[in-house]
């Protein structure tokens, strides 16, 4: 298989170079600058543009210091530059010497005319650099009311689940950072990236095989989600609000106010939104033929509030302090209702209700200081120095009511209380050194400390007493402290049409988890080395190559270690295991990179090594299913990725994503041979189109095809969304209207078939559709908020 794979993507490598490497290259090169004061001018945008068709060829934006740099195929060309509040420059005869034209200092005159360019890019676009992939956020139509992990369902190679769970190229534990550091809100995506929302995203950084750099957290890779830092001085915001079936109804307010100095920016949220899961589940015992099954409607609803508060000072054009923080605070009232029933030989013998009733608040924080030194012998030469803390707290309680409806069962009802706090402090110092003018040399330090307990308490009803109970052997605080400490060093050589870039990480972790009640205690001090290897070959405009490798590793969280769980359904538990080892990860791949008219290309082999794999393990007594992580054995995975993109009308724009991995699992438990081998594979296409009058339509279909786990399979998945938008007053207020699902057709289904007992899982959340406005005011563009909101 793997042989097949390497065949079929050589050769597709090598037809398309025969029918390209003969064309020639051309260079472009200058800064643009304000034509009165000569000060450089950042995010400027530069169209080439071809003079027989006059046609745009390509584009780019400037660098902060103003420069700019296009590698083109054809010399026949025309430049117009283009910046918000200045006048557009044409430069119609662009002359070349050697390939190359320099072009110098340009200089652009600030406008007076109340008409101005809106340069916003109005795809979705994805470049590439050499050891990451850039997807650019444009003003997708089916992004309205989105939280950041929505939005991250769009992103190529990422995959959200209907519980919300991430992943890249089909397998879990990715890092999310934000801005390249570790944040509150994406510790938990699944609960917490909704407080971002798809306006206030630049980009996601998509780094399958991230560089020593970075933290060597995250078997898969590391999603990266670059937020806006609006350029454009004077004030500027957005105004938005939002209102949706089911619930989902939010306001939002964008400030931005920049001078020479100061950049100040704030961000206002609130509202309100409802999140409906309807279940099945059924735990049938194959050994006496008895069963439980269970229909459950579960309900999130959510008010939130979320302000964000921000200054960047720029002490001189060498430093600059950045001090920010953000508060976000939600109420929650989250019901269910659950019908259980029970039999024996296909017998009904009894029928009840469970009833719950939770009520919870959840105040986050975050606070960053961050200072930048600039050294004048080169702009990429620079010193930053990071302090971050975190916090985030859950006060619940949840009583669940137990009403018999047939037969003569006796069951209890019960009371949990939750008290949780996580604190989390980062201290990060990063130098880059460029040693000349095609190499980099890059250090660094990092010290993260991970405190969190959990409290919980279980208290039955004694129909004797006519009290509460506390249930000791439900009950429990643990705590948990970690500690890694890494130390990293990569270098990095660039030339004209290649690049490599090789780097060492080490990194110290010490845990320690307590089980207070109990005076249980587990302490883990280990060290590991993490390489990384990147090499890059451009053999035109058209076609690009890059290979990699890294060592990663999953360090067991709070959730994986804690042998405590909920107890929302008492026949499904999920509990921990404070003796779960990292896993770790040997990761491989080769992409290339093909642009052709009209359409681009990626595609990609990878091979993934995993050690100590941690699998989720259902265990079987009494009809009552416990799933627990445990380490078994290794996993092989390879796999084949293609995105493309093409454009044949300016009109209408078709992009499609395929992965399909090939794994084998090989493991023991407990004297239980966990081997076998599967298969799963993935699509998307998404279909945009311009209409007349300034109305814009887009619709993505999306498939997921079934795959086997360790115990059982986990079902197909096909859903689609869809997305309309009007623009009024060029561009200044949007009208938009978005449905996720609207088939109502994303389920996912798990079957766990074992020789004694069969486990069967049905969850489906359903349709969810938003209607938006926006307005921009200033310069600042118009905005579709969704708030702060837990999904």
């Amino acid at each position: 298989m793997k042989r097949i794979f390497l065949f079929l993507f050589l050769s597709l490598t090598t037809c398309l170079l025969n029918d390209l490497h003969a064309q020639t290259s051309f260079k472009v090169k200058g800064v643009v600058v304000n034509e009165l004061n000569k000060t450089p001018i950042p995010f400027a945008t530069l169209i080439v543009i071809n003079k027989e068709t006059s046609e745009n060829i390509t584009g780019t934006t400037t660098a902060d210091d103003g420069s700019f740099e296009i590698t083109i195929n054809s010399s026949n060309i025309s430049l117009e530059i283009r910046y918000i509040g200045f006048e557009t420059k044409v430069i119609p005869e662009v002359l070349f010497s050697s390939n190359i034209a320099n072009l110098g200092k340009i200089g652009i005159y600030e406008g007076h005319t109340l008409e101005e360019v809106n340069i916003r890019a109005e795809k979705s676009t994805t470049e590439f650099k050499l050891d990451r992939r850039v997807f650019n956020v444009g003003r997708d139509l089916s992004s309205t009311g989105m939280g950041a992990l929505e939005l991250l369902n769009n992103v190529p190679s990422v995959n959200i689940n209907i519980e919300g769970e991430i992943s890249l190229r089909g397998s879990s534990g990715v890092q999310v950072l934000i801005d390249g550091k570790p944040s509150i809100i994406a510790d938990d995506p699944s609960n917490s990236l909704s407080s971002i929302t798809a306006d206030m995203i630049e980009s996601v950084e998509v780094i399958t095989n991230p560089s020593a750099k970075y933290d060597a957290e995250g078997t898969s890779g590391i999603i990266n989600i670059i937020l806006k830092k609006n350029k454009k001085k004077g004030l500027n915001g957005s105004i938005s609000l939002n209102t949706g079936t089911p619930h989902n109804h939010s306001m939002g307010l964008s400030i931005n106010k920049r001078s020479e100095k100061f950049n100040l920016f704030a961000q206002l949220g609130a509202g309100y939104k409802e999140r409906i899961y309807d279940n099945e589940n059924s735990n049938q015992n194959l050994e006496d033929n008895t069963t439980i099954n269970s229909i459950s409607t579960e309900y999130r609803n959510e008010n939130y509030y979320n302000l964000v508060l921000g200054t960047d000072y720029e002490i001189n054009e060498l430093n600059i302090i950045t001090l920010s923080g953000n508060f976000t605070y939600e109420i929650e009232d989250m019901p269910s209702k659950t019908y259980f029933s029970s039999y024996e030989e296909n017998t009904l013998i009894s029928e009840w209700n469970r009833n719950e009733t939770t009520d919870a608040t959840n105040p986050k924080w975050q606070y960053e200081l961050q200072y930048k030194k600039d050294f004048k012998d080169h702009k990429d030469h620079d010193l930053l120095f990071s302090a971050l803390g975190r916090y985030f707290g859950k006060d619940q309680e949840s009583e669940f009511e137990v009403l018999p409806t047939f037969g003569d069962s006796e069951f209890e009802n019960q009371q949990t209380e939750t008290e949780f706090q996580q604190q989390d402090f980062t201290l990060k110092l990063d130098y880059t050194k460029p040693i000349s003018e095609n190499s980099t040399l890059e250090t660094g330090t990092q010290y993260v400390i991970n405190d969190v307990g959990n409290d919980f308490t279980v208290r039955d009803w004694d129909f004797t007493n006519e009290d509460w109970v506390t249930d000791s052997d439900l009950t429990n605080n643990f705590e948990y402290n970690q500690k890694v400490l890494g130390i990293y060093a990569t270098g990095s050589y660039e030339y004209a049409s290649w690049g490599v870039k090789a780097g060492l990480r080490l990194e110290n972790t010490n845990l320690n988890t307590l089980l207070i009640d109990t005076d249980e205690g587990n302490e883990e001090n280990y060290t590991d080395f993490f390489p990384s290897a990147h090499i890059s070959y451009k053999f035109n405009q058209e076609i690009s190559m890059q290979g990699g490798y890294s060592k990663r590793i999953f360090r067991p969280r709070l959730w994986d270690l804690n042998p405590f769980f909920n107890i929302r359904n008492d026949y499904n538990y999920r509990v921990g295991n404070p003796d779960l080892k990292p896993e770790y990860t040997d990761s491989f791949e080769l992409t290339s990179i093909f642009i052709i008219p009209k359409a681009s290309i990626n595609a990609s082999i990878y091979h993934r090594y995993t050690n100590d794999v941690v699998e989720r393990i259902t265990y079987f007594e009494d009809n009552v299913s416990i799933t627990k992580p445990e380490n078994i054995g290794t996993n092989n995975t390879t796999g084949v990725e293609l995105n493309a993109k093409y454009s044949p009308w300016n009109w209408f724009s078709l992009n499609s994503d395929f992965n399909f991995s090939y794994f084998d699992r090989k493991g023991e438990l407990d004297g239980e041979n966990f081997d076998f081998i599967g298969r799963s594979w993935t699509t998307r296409m998404t279909g945009k189109l311009k209409l007349p009058a300034e109305f814009e339509v887009e619709l993505t279909g999306n498939f997921q095809s079934a795959y086997k786990t360790v115990q059982g399979e986990t079902s197909q998945n096909t859903y689609a969304d869809f997305g309309l938008r009007k623009k009024i007053a060029n561009g200044k207020v949007v009208i938009s209207l978005s449905a996720t699902d609207i088939f109502n057709s994303r389920i996912r289904e798990v079957t766990i078939s074992q020789p004694t007992y069969y486990v069967y899982s049905k969850r489906q959340r359903g349709r969810i559709i938003t209607l938006g406005v926006s307005y921009g005011f200033g310069k600042g563009e118009a905005m579709t908020y969704s708030g702060g909101g837990r999904r």
